[in-house]
Parts: C-alpha cells; sequence; structure tokens
C-alpha cells in the first residue's frame, strides 16, 4: 500500500512538472516572439495610448515646406493632418489609430515618436531642465518627435501629379546622381485625412483589386515595360557582341517563328537595311528581338540582374517590389525575342524604369533610392543626415555614353514629337506595352516614357505610365515633358 501511494505521488510530481515546464517554455516562447508584435498591433488602444504622449514629428519636403503637422487634442489623444491630402498620400503613407501606419510614417516610425534615440534624448533633457518646471504640470510639453526632411521637391510632386491627371498610372522623378526621389505619384490616389471614406468603399466592394487607391504604383505597380526595355537589351548587346555599332541589320518589318508566332515593328513598318544606332532612334522590334535571340535568354537575365530585375532593391524609406525578368528555355524563340522589346513576361515598376534612366543618366552607376535627406529634432537642429550611396556599376562608362546619345537622338529625331521637349536638352525612350484584361483579352496599351535632363549634365531622370495611354508612348511623352520643364525650370 504504501509502495502504491509513494508510485502514485510521484506520478502527479511528474505531471506537475511537466506542466510546470509547459507553462515555463509558453512564457519564455510568447515574451520572446509573440509579446513585442501585440505591443506594436495598430489595434493595441494602450500602445496608442502611451504612443501619443509623445507629440509626432514633422515631415517636410527638401525645402522645409510642411507636409504633415500634429496637434495635441488632450493628453492621451492628438491629431495628424496631411496639409495637402492626396498629394503626398503614396509618399508619405499614414499613421491612424484604427487603419495603422504604412509607407514612411511606419519606416520612420521610432525617429518620428524619437522612442529610440534615448541618449539624444537624455542630452535634450540636460539641456532644457529648469528647476521651476520640474515640479509643474508641464513637463510632457517638449515630447516631442523628431522631424523629417525628405527628398520630395513640393514643386515637381505637383507638377507631376497634375501631369498624370485623371489617369491611372505612376510617375518618379529622381536625382540620377544621387538618388534622392524628387517626386513619387501614384494615381488613382485617397485623401490619407478622410481614411474611413476609402475603407468603407474598399470594404463595400466600390473599389476592388488593382483599382484600389491604397496601391502604390509607383513602387507596387508591376507592368510590361514594352520597348522602354531597350535600353536594357541594348546595354546588354553592347557589352556582349563586338563590332554592334558597325553591323547592319535586315530589318523587313516582320519576324516569322511558325504559322502561329511572329514579331512586328509597330504599323509594320519595314526599315530595310538599317545600323544599331538608327534602330534605337526607332525603336525597331525586329532588330531588337534578333539581339534577344541572338544574346539568348541567360544573357539577357545576367544583364537585367544588374539592373536589379529578380533582386530586391535597397531603398531608404521605400519598398519597392521585385521587377521581374523569366527564365526562358532555349527553344522558346518567339518569347526570347519578345523579352527583348520589353514583352513576354517582363514585369517592372515604375521606379526600376527610373533607375533605368538614371543608371544611363549617372555613367553606368545606380543609385539607392532615397526619401529622405535629414532627421531633425523638435529645434529643428540636423540629429542626422541620410548619405547617398552606389547600388550597383550596371555598366561601363563607354556604353553609357553611347546609350545616353542614343536617348539624345530619340527626343531630336526619333519616336517621340520634339517640340514637346524643346528647349530641355532631354534624351527618353518611349513605350507601348501589350497586355491581355483580366478576361484573357487584348486591352489598350499603357504608354510609356522613361528619360532624362539635361542631356550634357544630368540633374533629373523620369519614369511615367499612363494605363491604357495607347500606342506610341504619346500620352507619357506627353506628361513627362509637363514634369521636366517644372523640375528644371522651364
Amino acid at each position: 500500500m504504501k509502495d502504491d501511494l509513494t508510485t502514485g505521488v510521484k506520478k502527479v510530481l511528474i505531471v506537475f512538472l511537466f506542466c510546470f515546464l509547459a507553462l515555463i517554455t509558453y512564457i519564455a516562447y510568447f515574451t520572446t516572439f509573440k509579446a513585442p508584435g501585440l505591443a506594436d498591433n495598430s489595434q493595441n488602444k494602450r500602445l496608442w495610448a502611451k504612443r501619443n504622449e509623445v507629440l509626432r514629428g514633422t515631415i517636410y519636403d527638401r525645402n522645409g515646406k510642411e507636409l504633415t503637422k500634429s496637434e495635441r487634442v488632450d493628453t492621451l489623444t492628438q491629431k495628424r493632418t496631411y496639409v495637402d491630402g492626396p498629394l503626398f498620400s503614396h509618399a508619405l503613407g499614414y499613421v491612424d489609430p484604427r487603419y495603422g501606419i504604412t509607407g514612411l510614417e511606419s519606416k520612420y516610425d521610432d525617429q518620428l515618436m524619437n522612442t529610440k534615440n534615448t541618449l539624444f534624448n537624455i542630452k535634450e533633457a540636460i539641456k532644457e531642465f529648469d528647476i521651476k518646471k520640474a515640479f509643474n504640470n508641464d513637463q510632457d510639453k517638449n515630447k516631442v518627435g523628431n522631424s523629417l526632411k525628405t527628398s520630395i521637391d513640393y514643386k515637381i510632386q505637383k507638377a507631376a501629379y497634375d501631369a498624370i491627371g485623371n489617369n491611372k498610372g505612376s510617375a518618379v522623378v529622381l536625382n540620377p546622381k544621387t538618388g534622392e526621389v524628387l517626386a513619387m505619384v501614384s494615381k488613382p490616389t485617397y485623401d490619407p485625412n478622410n481614411l474611413e471614406d476609402i475603407y468603407t468603399k474598399i470594404n463595400n466592394k466600390e473599389i476592388t483589386g488593382e483599382d484600389s487607391p491604397l496601391i502604390n504604383r509607383a513602387t507596387q505597380g508591376l507592368y510590361p515595360p514594352g520597348s522602354t526595355f531597350k535600353v536594357v537589351t541594348a546595354t546588354s548587346a553592347l557589352e556582349n557582341m563586338p563590332g554592334l555599332k558597325d553591323r547592319v541589320f535586315e530589318d523587313n518589318g516582320k519576324i516569322e517563328f511558325n504559322s502561329k508566332q511572329s514579331l512586328s515593328n509597330f504599323g509594320g513598318a519595314a526599315n530595310g537595311p538599317i545600323k544599331f544606332a538608327d534602330a534605337f532612334r526607332k525603336s525597331s522590334n525586329v532588330v531588337f528581338g534578333t539581339l534577344a535571340m541572338e544574346l539568348g535568354n541567360d544573357k539577357l537575365k545576367e544583364t537585367s540582374e544588374k539592373f536589379y530585375f529578380n533582386k530586391s532593391i535597397s531603398a531608404e524609406g521605400i519598398n519597392i517590389e521585385n521587377s521581374i525578368f523569366p527564365k526562358l528555355q532555349a527553344n522558346e524563340k518567339g518569347n526570347i525575342a519578345q523579352s527583348g522589346i520589353g514583352q513576354s513576361s517582363i514585369l517592372a515598376t515604375p521606379m526600376e524604369m527610373a533607375l533605368v534612366a538614371s543608371t544611363v543618366a549617372n555613367d553606368g552607376v545606380m543609385m539607392e533610392p532615397k526619401i529622405v535627406n535629414e532627421i531633425l529634432n523638435f529645434n529643428g537642429e540636423l540629429v542626422s543626415k541620410v548619405d547617398s550611396k552606389p547600388l550597383n556599376t550596371v555598366m561601363k562608362k563607354d556604353t553609357a555614353l553611347t546609350l545616353k546619345t542614343y536617348m539624345k537622338s530619340v527626343i531630336d529625331n526619333g519616336t517621340v514629337d520634339a517640340s514637346l521637349f524643346s528647349g530641355l536638352n532631354a534624351a527618353g525612350k518611349t513605350g507601348t506595352a501589350d497586355y491581355m484584361d483580366k478576361n484573357g483579352q487584348p486591352a489598350k496599351p499603357h504608354s510609356w516614357f522613361i528619360g532624362f535632363a539635361p542631356y550634357d549634365n544630368p540633374e533629373i531622370s523620369i519614369a511615367v505610365i499612363i494605363e491604357n495611354g495607347g500606342v506610341g508612348g504619346v500620352a507619357a511623352a506627353q506628361a513627362a515633358s509637363t514634369i521636366m520643364r517644372s523640375a528644371l525650370g522651364k
């Protein structure tokens, strides 16, 4: 009987020990892995009450113009206002107790709330300490987050916003030498001061899928790049095919792959014997389809990946969707040829194509995109700078110089109405992006333009897409010329 009791006690103790260990393990797991996420969850009301003790810092454009304001409503509540509403919605994102935090507001949340800069806070506290203030109720008034001075230029952003008009599409303007984002527009847009309106429409299915204004088309929209991709194909050909500049191609207007598949020039034009520079200027599909087949999928894919297709693009303050260049089999001649003209299954973001233009403008060096230049304290004093840095040397300098002259010829005597860019000394490339609609039927093509200016010493590079803008890149080129004029003060 005594042995049975001892055995029973042992079993109970073992069960108790097992349960105790399981509890300790769960607590450790919860504390390590789950608790931080719950603490940071945008629906955590205690978190919002705590964070509202600090008045959120201001976001400025590059010239010090306020883009946001924060006002204290009461001890545990503040109001965030976006000064120009829809104009900067995709560039800045939003912060809202109900709908969470997105975009730049999210990326720099710690700075805007000044939650991690402890050493700086201590220094400020010592500098600001006043014995008379130490015992009154005003001690919270200096709880203000750091501010951001962005790279965005209000004037260029407004010009891009107006140039896109009521179309769906996007415009990205960069400084090719520094990677600074001077403008980033996506349409349709929304008013971050009235998030309930847009979310109600989405929840009621008044807006669905790709029509959502919440999508930042500049960095998340993926489109066939059309003939703007010929800049990438040309890079690959120039660096991998000796004697290319002197070669004469026979352009009969069409490449036949089989009875069902072919590749034609726009309008069926036949250019006859043609050199590479003229093939670029006239945007010959026959020549660029031929080059893609001769290079082969592996070589063109390798060049594309130097431009960061199929790769994550490191960027300061921005999330950029990976652009896509396909892996094709050697016997897929038609698809390989199509890839040379930016079709097949190639997809690119406007940011990616702006970087392609920037790389040519910057002598072959791609700079890391950045949307923040400086972090300032609540007194407007500099806390830190965000330095410019290169991502990759994509091509030789000589290759870039050749492509610059080719892109200049497109503007002067190519596929663009030269009068659009009169006085800008610009270089560029148009694109028509064919695609199928959701029902699998050919849709009205997207209109693309990429380029830079001035040609001699580029200050800006640009990518514009007008969804369903039609053939020839006309709609995008018109928008791009307006934006360039504003950026260059012309």
